[in-house]
């Protein structure tokens, strides 16, 4: 069974993740063989937009294939990793910038390289089983795939609340934090994309929004970031961000800062991937790795973070860098 379903429909080109035992995890593969749909329909007439939705009832995609990255990074392979990087921050570009529509079907899980896929398309699309988030903090990466893009447009202090803790978003938070556009009720779906593919124009019916708990909670946690203030939302920051590894969530922190300043599509990869190009050899991917996934104990063993580790974490790479016209 191929791990992608890519084909024509109608006026649509249609692209499945279908690994559903594997909640969609996007391998390397996978993500060249979008990149290959997408510059192959870019110019082609009889494709008006694009759809991309995942195969089974749990997920869209849970995030990247991390078990291979593990064990390349346990060989002392660094190269696999980076080159991974490359290619699929590259296709997040792509996707971002991507001159017809793209519709996106966020049900169940959209984490991590999901959101690379899912949250950069034109028309994005949750229902009530949604839960998306960027827990990269906690593996002891940072928030990557242009994530970083959507935290620093998010309102007020939601994207360090979003990008430290790696807490989830329902269907209205995601809306309200920039990841989603639209909530359609996932029994309506089939009928929507038979829609789409026939007219081949992007019109998704209006449903009212889903309340959002991160709207509430806003308020709260901008006075955090600015002074300290003690609430139901802080308290949750806290114990959630406290399981998470310092260095990564200190370089979020910049990351963010420095979109901020500059908040285009390129401007955030460039960024995460100064962290990503080292983070298997100097930062605690590893062993964030390990803990989740590996022995499953839960209990990683974070380094302590130091100005100097921030300091070369974020440093730039130079002929290293992203270099954008590259497709390997």
């Amino acid at each position: 069974m191929s791990d992608l379903i890519i084909r024509q429909n109608g006026q649509a080109g249609h692209i499945t993740l279908n690994r559903p035992k594997a909640l969609n995890a996007l391998t390397w593969e996978m993500c060249l063989a979008i990149e290959n749909a997408l510059d192959t329909w870019r110019s082609d007439p009889a494709i008006a937009l694009i759809m991309i939705d995942g195969a089974g009832d749990r997920a869209f995609c849970s995030g990247g294939d991390i078990a291979e990255m593990y064990a390349a990074g346990q060989r002392g392979d660094l190269d696999y990793g980076r080159r991974f990087w490359r290619d699929e921050y590259r296709l997040n570009a792509k996707i971002h910038s991507y001159p017809k529509p793209i519709v996106t079907f966020l049900h169940g899980f959209t984490m991590g390289g999901g959101v690379g896929v899912g949250c950069h398309g034109s028309h994005r699309i949750v229902c009530e089983s949604s839960q998306i988030a960027m827990p990269e903090c906690s593996i002891g990466l940072v928030p990557d795939v242009g994530g970083s893009l959507i935290l620093a447009k998010a309102p007020g202090a939601c994207g360090e609340y979003l990008g430290l803790t790696g807490d989830r978003m329902d269907a209205g938070d995601a809306i309200y934090a920039g990841f989603a556009d639209h909530y359609v009720p996932q029994d309506d779906w089939e009928t929507l994309k038979a829609q789409l593919a026939e007219t081949g124009e992007a019109v998704i019916p209006k449903h009212p929004t889903p309340e959002s708990r991160l709207q509430k909670w806003q308020p709260d946690l901008d006075a955090y970031f600015i002074s300290g203030s003690d609430s139901d939302a802080t308290q949750r920051f806290d114990k959630l961000s406290a399981r998470n590894a310092p260095l990564a969530q200190a370089v979020c922190r910049k990351i963010l800062a420095a979109v901020r300043e500059n908040p285009d599509i390129q401007t955030a990869l460039n960024h995460e991937f100064r962290y990503t190009y080292r983070c298997v050899a100097q930062g605690d991917f590893i062993e964030g790795i390990r803990a989740a996934i590996i022995d499953r104990d839960k209990s990683p063993k974070w380094q302590p973070v130091t100005a100097d580790q921030i300091a070369v974490m974020t440093a730039p790479l130079g002929e290293q860098g992203l270099q954008w016209e590259d497709n390997t």
